[in-house]
């Protein structure tokens, strides 16, 4: 596979996008609400499937305290990010990558194409899964939470001096669009095969990181902007 030589950086969200690890977060939420009943169980994965992109911290705030019907105290907080984390990080490690992923990923570096994780899982913890799963020598940079993303690319893109019209954001969620049209970014919406598109009609989707829009993107002949 060959890079288009037009793109300055490529932008990836994680989960959904580089690993097949949704389910294992949606089963996180449904273990952690279990205990409020079936009820307030599906209010609060439907909001962490509905928030892809949000931190953890605030969705687990929002869905204890909208669902759960609970004031919860800072300290109560971190232990349930705590625990989710706990519930989550092995099952993610895990987690098998998507289609072409790794061939994209090696087209990039081979290209001298930096590319960068933007999660909404903690910082620290979104490192610690790149590293167990040895993709670490792929990324330029890896970023989280609490940082929000919009941020987070406007702070790479002005340290590396990207230009934003040669940069391309790659992701599952609204979060991640909306990054890339307040950095004014190119972006590729995954859909997952069988599932409605959650973005606008005039956004690019592909059904998974598989499809053919990749080595479209990444070829010499395709124009970003």
């Amino acid at each position: 596979m060959t890079c288009n030589p037009n793109l300055h950086a490529v932008f990836f969200d994680f989960d959904g996008v580089i690993a097949a690890s949704l389910e294992v977060k949606k089963e996180a939420f449904a273990t952690l609400f279990a205990p409020y009943g079936q009820e307030v169980q599906g209010k609060a994965v439907r909001y962490h499937v509905d928030n892809g992109g949000m931190p953890r911290h605030s969705k687990l705030r929002h869905c204890m305290e909208a669902f759960a019907g609970q004031s919860i105290s800072d300290a109560e907080l971190n232990k349930l990010v705590q625990d989710f984390a706990a519930l989550v990080f092995d099952g993610v490690v895990a987690a098998p990558l998507l289609p072409h992923v790794e061939e994209t990923l090696q087209a990039l570096r081979q290209a001298s194409i930096p590319a960068f994780v933007v999660s909404g899982t903690p910082e620290e913890e979104m490192q610690a899964i790149i590293k167990h799963k040895e993709l670490a020598p792929f990324f330029t940079g890896v970023f989280g939470s609490p940082r929000n993303k919009s941020d987070i690319v406007r702070k790479v893109l002005r340290e590396h001096a990207f230009s934003p019209s040669c940069c391309l954001f790659i992701g599952d969620a609204l979060a991640d669009l909306k990054a890339a049209k307040d950095n004014d970014l190119a972006f590729l919406g995954i859909v997952p095969p069988g599932k409605a598109s959650i973005f606008p009609q005039e956004v690019v989707i592909a059904p998974d990181p598989g499809h053919q829009r990749w080595p479209q993107l990444l070829d010499p002949g395709f124009t970003v902007a």
